[in-house]
């Protein structure tokens, strides 16, 4: 109808302005396919919503000066909740994506009554934080949460007491009514592939698979430059990814999920079976070089697993690229990149387009960011 396309249009310049700044309005009727006047009109209501800026105007050779459009940091701000299986995060953030203020929480493994309480006290301080005429531009909160927390026991380590309380939890509207703020709510790595797609994501690419790793692995999937969520918002569960790797003078089946080899669970799990500190892999400004062999062995075994999800996932979406993230320092993150790479080039690619493997923008805020990006 005639309000849903106008919400839609404005939708489409805001997304083009925020991916090209400094578009002048030409130019964005020409992209939008959208008729001059149409788009004057649209950008009158987005600058009268303060939701967009004109900058200085930029003279060519012949014709009228160009006004280049940018998205106005202020023009709206929400708060981005993370909730993890080792730590939980709050961040106030602006229009443009840029984090103003956080706050977080460390704990064994996640509660509910804790994360209530945690929300609940820091949310009235993070919008606090805004000068008084902008806290009515702060339109709600995302949540980036795993999905079935409940299901996870033997490998968080919960008492199944602890478990069965998010079992049945509505953690969207018991955390809006915390919070004191409309809530919405989105699978964490699929939120990170939101958030990589919104502010990161420099080629450009449509089309690509999202692999997070993360406490354990997850991922998301982007077609046609929107985030694609199935229908159950679990697309893109890598974790669950079969992987089978049979050695020719093996004859055992050798099949596991990739959320086996793949976690930073699993890192922590060698450490300490090697008796090394494993409490600096939740803290990605630290630095890893002292985690030597250990470190190297899972990076090996992490690459070789991803390779193979990577053909299964191209052979039936042939991704031209495949996105590698993670809540990992950036060194260890182009290591697993340059290193899935080189096992996939050992891998018989026969019948499959090509694919590139590239490294994530975002990292560690990627989950909070596309949480608060939701509002």
């Amino acid at each position: 109808n005639q309000s849903g396309g106008r919400i839609y249009n404005e939708r489409l310049v805001l997304s083009m302005v925020r991916h090209q700044d400094g578009l002048p309005k030409s130019e964005i009727a020409r992209l939008t396919g959208l008729s001059a006047q149409t788009i004057s009109v649209i950008m009158q209501q987005l600058e009268a919503d303060y939701l967009i800026t004109k900058g200085e105007p930029k003279r060519g050779k012949v014709g009228q000066p160009r006004v280049p459009f940018s998205l106005n940091p202020e023009g709206a701000y929400s708060i981005g909740l993370k909730i993890g299986r080792h730590r939980s995060e709050l961040v106030l953030m602006d229009f443009v994506g840029s984090i103003h203020t956080t706050r977080e929480v460390s704990y064994r493994y996640p509660e509910v009554t804790q994360l209530l309480d945690f929300v609940s006290h820091n949310v009235p301080e993070l919008i606090d934080a805004l000068e008084e005429p902008l806290r009515d531009r702060m339109v709600g909160i995302g949540i980036a949460t795993p999905f079935e927390l409940w299901n996870w026991g033997d490998e968080v380590g919960a008492p199944q007491a602890v478990l069965d309380a998010w079992n049945g939890f509505d953690v969207k509207q018991e955390v809006s009514h915390a919070a004191r703020l409309p809530a919405y709510i989105q699978n964490d790595a699929t939120a990170a592939c939101a958030a990589e797609l919104t502010f990161g994501n420099e080629a450009q690419h449509d089309n690509f698979l999202y692999i997070y790793i993360g406490y354990f692995i997850g991922g998301g999937i982007v077609l046609n430059g929107s985030v694609f969520e199935g229908p159950s918002g679990n697309a893109g569960a890598l974790g669950a990814l079969p992987i089978r790797i049979r050695k020719p003078d093996d004859s055992s089946d050798g099949s596991y999920q990739l959320i086996r080899d793949a976690s930073k669970i699993t890192l922590q799990r060698m450490l300490e079976s090697a008796g090394e500190d494993a409490s600096q892999i939740w803290n990605t400004d630290s630095d890893w070089s002292s985690l030597g062999e250990t470190l190297d062995t899972w990076i090996e075994k992490l690459a070789e697993d991803l390779a193979y999800a990577t053909i299964s996932a191209i052979s039936i979406i042939d991704f031209p690229a495949i996105v590698i993230d993670g809540d990992l320092p950036k060194n260890i993150r182009a290591r697993i990149t340059q290193k899935v790479s080189e096992k996939l080039a050992d891998i018989n690619k026969q019948g499959l387009s090509p694919v590139m493997i590239v490294e994530g923008s975002i990292g560690s805020n990627a989950r909070v960011l596309g949480g608060a990006s939701l509002p």
